[in-house]
Formats: structure tokens, C-alpha cells, sequence
């Protein structure tokens, strides 16, 4: 049976009961996303969230008050005797809560948690924070995790995508009916001014990158690019942990940058930093929506990013920031040299970009949006019952 903090299994009002499954609880934009969504939805639903690796997410929802499960079998990789655990789990965990909706988060939960749901007669939806199967990710992977996608559609009412990218991706792959794929966009709440940058301010430029050190982002290419600037007049500050953070550390060594560069780990404290910083840098080998780079903009910092998945739908090239082909260290080492020395620039970037937070990127409309999604498959779910009961009468 699965740990429970903040045990409330009976139902407690008349609010759709709504199970958030998630594999990981580890900083990151999914574990952001649920976050907000839950807090954001409170007095529309009760909320229960299932989590595999243990992080951030189920601390920070617990201390709102919200029902957190911990289930260690949901893993990331596929072990068939952990697979069949975690199924059989989910499925006593929902006929222990009784959810009206279940929403499924990341590619593991994603296809878990819809069988589950599938089994057990209840609703689900699927949340694609980036493609498994995105431009970026190895052939046979990809080929791999779109078959896999193409099946576990079936299982769920709607697909929210983060991105048009992605929702394009999955009509063009034929992964789930062009009814059921949708796409809101992530948002954020808005801050007060003492979180907001001043990107004009004169030197040392700080370069700033929030990512996870794995697979999906380039800290490398970020890396090189640094070494190939010209000038003492800027630092980097590179948040975040993950398994290649040892062997980033380790070329930026080679590359003799231990001295411009400080590694500051996982830090609850990023807002802050991006107040204090001038450029923010987010290189990657692949994405979806990044949150991240939505901090930044609502920051007010000019935004340099690699140009994948949807992240060209919240930078606008040369008006709130620079997009960079992926993998091009010379382009990028371009275009940070250009912000390095052009304070001017920087402040008219990053208030352009913090416009275009505010204009199409705040939390409202993303919880609007979603919760119009739940009501919808509610409602039809609701009466394909009552239709149901008709049909035995």
C-alpha cells in the first residue's frame, strides 16, 4: 500500500474529487504546473496527488493541506515487476479515494496512471509537458515512445498540450484524435516589484541558467559558448542538480571557467536570483513549454534559448530575447556577446518580454482554461452514466 500524508480518503464535499498523478516530485515545470494547479483550483476541487520519487512538490502541496501519495514503484524506467505494482496500486488507490477525474503528468505516470484509470471506469486526461518523442530525442526511442502514446491515448479524454508545437507534433505522429488534443499554455501568478530585474544595469553582466542537469538540456553548448566570450565584464550563475551535474562541473573545468562560473545546485530561492540577474539562458537539446523561461520573462530579463519544441511561442526572436539554432555554440556565443554589451538592449528586451507575460502567460487563463476541460469531461462522463443506468433499467 502506498504512504499517505494527509489522509482524507472519503470524500469531504460535493467538489469533483480530482487524482493528480505525477512519477516525479523533484523540482521541475511539471512539478510546478501541478503545483499551481491544485492551489490555483482549491475551492473548485478536492485534490489528491500521487507522486513516485518523493521531492519539493509533495512538501510544498502537504503544507497546504492537500492529500499526497507516495507510491515508489512508479519509477521512470520500465521494470515490469515495479510496472505491475504500481498499476495494481493506482488501482487501489482509486477505488480507495473514488476521484470523479484523474490527471495524469510526464510520460511514466502518463501511461501508468491512464490504464489505471481506464481499468477502474474513471476519466482521465493526459498533460504532455514535452513529447517523449520530441525532434531531439533518439530514433529508436522515439519510435518507441510514439507507439506507446498512440495506445495510451485511447485511454484518456482529452491531451493537454503546453505548447501548439506539441499538439502539432501529436497530430502529425496520429497520436490521439485531433478532438481530443488541446493546447493551454503554461502560466504563472504575477510578483511584486522587488522580484523584478534590472537587465540595464552595468557590468559584471550576470548570465543566468535554471535547468535540471540532464539529457534534455545542453548545459555543454552553454558551456562552450561561455569560453569563447570575449571580455572579463560577465558571470554565470547555473542553477539546478541532476545526474550530469558532476560532468558539467567537470568541463567547465577544462574550459577554464571556474573562476566566471558558480554551480549553486537546486535552490528554492530562484526568483530572487533572477532579480539579481541581467540575462537569462535556457540551452536545450529538447523541450516542451519551459516554465522557466516564463520566470524570466515575468522577471523582466531578455530570455537567449535554444529554438525547440514551443519555446519560440513565448520568445519573441529579436524582441524579447535571441532563439538559437540547437547545438550551434558559435551562434549563441553571438548573441549573449551582443547583450554583454548592450545594457540598453537588455532593458528594452526584458520589458518587452515582461509584457508579453503579462499579456498571454499568467496564471488565470491557464486555470481557466483547464478547469472548463474538467467541467466538460465531468458533465459528458456524468451523463454517459445516467445513460448507462437507463439502458440496465
Amino acid at each position: 500500500m502506498p504512504f499517505i500524508e494527509n489522509a482524507g480518503i472519503a470524500k469531504i464535499s460535493e467538489r469533483p474529487v480530482i487524482l493528480y498523478i505525477i512519477t516525479q516530485g523533484v523540482l521541475g515545470g511539471a512539478q510546478n504546473h501541478i503545483f499551481h494547479l491544485v492551489t490555483g483550483l482549491q475551492d473548485k476541487i478536492e485534490a489528491h496527488v500521487a507522486i513516485g520519487k518523493q521531492g519539493s512538490l509533495g512538501e510544498k502541496l502537504i503544507k497546504k493541506g492537500v492529500n499526497v501519495y507516495h507510491l515508489p514503484s512508479l519509477i521512470r524506467a520500465v521494470s515490469p515487476p515495479k510496472d505491475i505494482q504500481c498499476l495494481c496500486e493506482l488501482i487501489n488507490l482509486i477505488k480507495k479515494i473514488k476521484p470523479d477525474l484523474i490527471t495524469t503528468h510526464s510520460s511514466k505516470a502518463g501511461i501508468s496512471g491512464r490504464l489505471a484509470a481506464r481499468l477502474t471506469g474513471v476519466p482521465a486526461t493526459f498533460t504532455a509537458h514535452g513529447w517523449a518523442f520530441t525532434e531531439g530525442v533518439d530514433r529508436p526511442k522515439k519510435n518507441l515512445y510514439v507507439w506507446a502514446e498512440q495506445i495510451a491515448a485511447r485511454w484518456a479524454k482529452k491531451i493537454i498540450c503546453v505548447s501548439e508545437y506539441d499538439r502539432q507534433l501529436a497530430l502529425r505522429l496520429r497520436v490521439g484524435h485531433p478532438t481530443q488534443l488541446i493546447t493551454i499554455h503554461n502560466g504563472l501568478p504575477l510578483i511584486t516589484a522587488k522580484h523584478f530585474a534590472y537587465p540595464g544595469i552595468n557590468e559584471p553582466v550576470r548570465l543566468i541558467m535554471v535547468a535540471r542537469f540532464s539529457p534534455p538540456k545542453d548545459h555543454k553548448l552553454f558551456l562552450e559558448a561561455l569560453s569563447r566570450l570575449k571580455g572579463n565584464t560577465w558571470e554565470a550563475l547555473l542553477i539546478g542538480d541532476g545526474p550530469l551535474l558532476s560532468q558539467s562541473k567537470e568541463h567547465a573545468q577544462k574550459l577554464g571557467l571556474t573562476e566566471k562560473i558558480k554551480f549553486l545546485g537546486s535552490r528554492s530561492d530562484v526568483a530572487g536570483l533572477l532579480a539579481q540577474a541581467h540575462v537569462f539562458v535556457l540551452t536545450s537539446n529538447w523541450e516542451g513549454f519551459p516554465i522557466t523561461i516564463l520566470e524570466a520573462m515575468r522577471a523582466g530579463l531578455p530570455v537567449v534559448a535554444s529554438q525547440v519544441g514551443g519555446v519560440k511561442e513565448a520568445v519573441a526572436d529579436k524582441q524579447t530575447g535571441f532563439l538559437v539554432p540547437r547545438g550551434k555554440a558559435g551562434v549563441l556565443k553571438e548573441r549573449l556577446q551582443i547583450l554583454i554589451d548592450n545594457p540598453d538592449l537588455r532593458a528594452q528586451m526584458g520589458q518587452r518580454g515582461q509584457e508579453r507575460f503579462r499579456k498571454n502567460f499568467t496564471l488565470t487563463p491557464m486555470l481557466e482554461k483547464t478547469w472548463r476541460v474538467y467541467q466538460e469531461i465531468l458533465t459528458l462522463h456524468k451523463v454517459e452514466k445516467n445513460k448507462n443506468l437507463g439502458h440496465k433499467l
